[in-house]
């Protein structure tokens, strides 16, 4: 597969096989090149200021509005219907969601899709929403959209080959990729495969402003890689579906070819992913501990400035220096809500119960920190230069919002781990009014 590099650059693709597919000097010319149809997909409104202002064309075979009428599908576990279970302000953490075994149950991507939690609603354009995916199966003779919001994806097990109508990527665990609102793609498998899904309403990804760090680190732009243009001329005589995720329910709508015919294309907003060990760690080298925030890959960010709907924060390999300082995270209460999930490895600040492919959520004010075990570990620790989280990447999806859990996260999923307080349990007071 081959892409191009750059967020949020404005990009030029042609599928090789139609040399001359994109119009020369204009976008909208009374006959495409090849008999295509020119068609604009806006991520933003046509008055947005031109740094914020997305949209691309598409040279299709057909245009994306030759289908039947939408009808509600009843399939998944999507919701945002924040109320159907009484909010729950605990520490809470999962343990690995389970993948259904195939093909006595077979799932694919969208009917293996689960709210876990979130909070605003998109009909407001304002919100966020977790999700987990679970599935065995490819998706076949069908794709998906999202008319609500953009998906940040996060591969745990198995990687992912997602179509898009701009290309296609292929997606492994330790990489991401955002589909952002209106692109239609399709997903891929090879097995057994699980993964994590922020999404948000009303805000799009960005690269979050370095202020004093200056001109580079972090998430590098040219590290975001987008696809080349592919198409297919296929006609589908048994129907293919093409699935609308609209104000939080799924509709199924029925054409009879492939909607990944798109020749050609020209524009800033495209689907993208990003490796994750390209990430450029900023981390203290004299003493204390930073805030998560040095670790923030991509943010969309809310009408006041510094606050995020959502940060999406990974937590990589690095070298750990601090003297005089305890090292894991520190002990926490937060006007944020913070969901953690783990792609491998172990989490430094709890090395036990925190699994691969599970989660945590520790909501609004709520404290939470290192466990016991680690607390009594880092505070005997010889302290000199050390390596941390090698074979690790674990992440956060942090919000503004407060956020409920549903009653597939609390309770039909069955994953909940009721023990999750205990790992606090063993912490003692070192409390010594004459020794300072």
């Amino acid at each position: 597969l081959q892409y191009m590099s750059g967020f949020g650059n404005e990009h030029v693709s042609e599928d090789p096989r139609c040399p001359g597919a994109l119009p020369e000097g204009q976008n909208n010319p009374q006959v495409c090149p090849y008999g295509l149809y020119a068609e604009q997909l806006s991520g933003s409104a046509f008055t947005c200021p031109r740094p914020t202002n997305k949209r691309s064309w598409l040279y299709r075979i057909l245009p994306s509005v030759c289908h039947k009428p939408f009808k509600l599908l009843e399939e998944g576990h999507l919701t945002h219907d924040w109320d159907e279970i009484e909010p729950d302000p605990n520490q809470l953490r999962w343990k690995p969601f389970e993948i259904p075994k195939a093909p006595q149950n077979k799932m694919d991507f969208v009917s293996g899709l689960h709210t876990l939690c979130g909070a605003g609603e998109p009909r407001g354009r304002n919100g966020i929403a977790v999700h987990i995916f679970v599935c065995n199966t490819s998706m076949i003779d069908r794709c998906l959209y999202n008319s609500d919001g953009d998906f940040l994806i996060v591969p745990q097990q198995g990687k992912l080959l997602i179509t898009t109508e701009f290309g296609k990527m292929l997606v492994e665990p330790n990489e991401i990729c955002v589909i952002q609102q209106g692109m239609r793609f399709s997903v891929e498998v090879f097995g057994e495969t699980r993964g994590y899904i922020l999404e948000v309403y009303g805000a799009h990804f960005e690269l979050p402003d370095l202020g004093p760090i200056g001109a580079n680190g972090l998430a590098n732009p040219r590290d975001f890689l987008v696809p080349v243009a592919w198409y297919e001329d296929r006609q589908v005589p048994g129907g293919y579906t093409v699935i609308s995720k609209y104000q939080g329910k799924l509709f199924a709508a029925q054409q009879d070819y492939s909607p990944f015919n798109v020749v050609a294309w020209h524009g800033n907003y495209t689907p993208y992913k990003y490796p994750l060990e390209k990430f450029m760690v900023i981390n203290a080298v004299a003493f204390d501990h930073a805030d998560p925030s040095i670790f923030t890959v991509l943010t969309a960010k809310t009408t006041r400035a510094g606050v995020a709907l959502a940060d999406f924060v990974i937590f990589p390999p690095r070298w750990g220096v601090a003297n005089n300082t305890f090292r894991p995270p520190y002990y926490h209460r937060n006007c944020m809500s913070e969901f953690m999930g783990l792609i491998k490895g172990h989490y430094e600040a709890k090395e036990e119960g925190f699994q691969p492919g599970g989660g945590s959520l520790h909501s609004m004010m709520t404290p939470h920190g290192p466990d016991a075990d680690c607390f009594e570990k880092a505070s005997k620790a010889k302290l000199e230069p050390e390596r941390v989280a090698d074979g690790t990447m674990a992440f956060m999806f942090e919000s503004s919002l407060s956020l409920a859990v549903t009653k597939w996260g609390l309770q039909t999923s069955n994953r909940l781990d009721k023990n999750y307080y205990k790992c606090w349990e063993p912490l003692k007071s070192h409390f010594n009014p004459k020794c300072k």
